[in-house]
């Protein structure tokens, strides 16, 4: 007998049959879409060296640490050698200038977190957030383990969460890419209404399996946060570097003032007349809000925020908020 808590943190445990949806990427995504997503990803650069308007560099966010250093050596000062790297106290003992010799580590674990809750199945342009979230993820996966780290990641729906341990492997990463394609295809019009996992306690795991000195990337738009999330974020970037891809969707700025939207709780059902300024207003305020929160863990926490909109290609996007030109 399978220890079925076992599998749903590896990722392996079966899933529910969703309905049959239309092949459409723009609304699910399926392990073959993901990987096909290889080759663009290597146009992306997750090292620690970004370009100077990169979301990754700044003011409030500082450059990542990258994969560490190993001490090597002491060795005689030489013509050249960055004065900071003397050891004033063997050069004191000596009478000679030396130097401390590290060479980088060889490789640095990274973590992807991505969610496809409920609330990231909405989209009013191109893509459901769910998809956007679900590409973005894919093509971090990709080039991290293109450039020699480890990766893993945790994929979390409204019922399920899947735990994939950073490796520096293929299956690895296959595994990671098959747990995103299964919780993006519980996602539909008929799913049940459940109570959702919490990120709060997706937050809790993230910090049980990395600890420390990993690079840990969260896909989400969200939703439901609290002091307690923050408090979280703030104890995750003490001791690793934490980027947030902040998913929206176009409508959270630009709400249709003849909208009218059916909402409910699986039991009662109500209408919304986006037609309504007061509705409108409440909902864009209610929407921005949220947004407005979690980008200012930027100022507060200096977190990087990659600011992702469901209405704009992934690749391009990334991109640009990472520095690149076009492509």
């Amino acid at each position: 007998m399978f220890d079925k808590a076992a599998l749903i943190r590896t990722g392996l445990a079966p899933q529910k049959p969703a309905p049959d949806k239309s092949l459409d990427p723009r609304v699910s995504v399926d392990l073959a879409h993901l990987r096909k997503l290889e080759p663009r990803a290597k146009t992306l650069s997750f090292l620690p060296r970004q370009p100077a308007n990169s979301a990754l560099n700044g003011r409030h966010a500082s450059r990542m640490r990258g994969r560490g250093l190993n001490f090597e050596e002491l060795r005689d000062y030489l013509p050249n050698d960055d004065i900071r790297a003397i050891d004033w106290k063997v050069t004191a003992r000596t009478g000679k200038p030396h130097v401390r010799v590290f060479t980088e580590e060889r490789d640095r674990p990274t973590l992807i977190v991505v969610d496809q809750r409920m609330s990231m199945f909405f989209g009013s342009v191109l893509n459901m957030k769910s998809v956007t979230a679900a590409e973005c993820a894919a093509l971090a996966a990709f080039r991290i383990l293109d450039q020699g780290d480890r990766v893993g990641g945790i994929v979390f729906g409204d019922e399920t969460i899947a735990e994939i341990r950073p490796q520096r492997s293929r299956r690895a990463l296959d595994r990671f890419l098959a747990s995103l394609a299964a919780a993006n295809a519980q996602l539909h019009a008929e799913a049940p209404n459940v109570t959702p996992v919490s990120l709060d306690d997706v937050l809790t795991a993230v910090a049980r399996i990395a600890p420390r000195n990993h690079l840990i990337l969260i896909f989400s738009d969200f939703d439901v946060i609290s002091e307690t999330t923050r408090k979280r974020i703030r104890g995750i970037s003490q001791h690793n570097d934490l980027v947030l891809g902040l998913v929206s969707d176009p409508m959270a700025d630009d709400m249709p003032p003849d909208l009218r939207l059916a909402i409910s709780d699986g039991r009662l059902q109500a209408e919304i007349d986006t037609g309504d300024q007061t509705v409108q207003r409440s909902l864009r305020d209610m929407a921005k809000g949220r947004l407005a929160d979690v980008l200012d863990w930027k100022r507060s926490l200096g977190v990087p925020i990659l600011p992702l909109s469901a209405g704009e290609d992934s690749l391009s996007q990334m991109r640009r908020l990472m520095g690149l030109g076009p492509r």
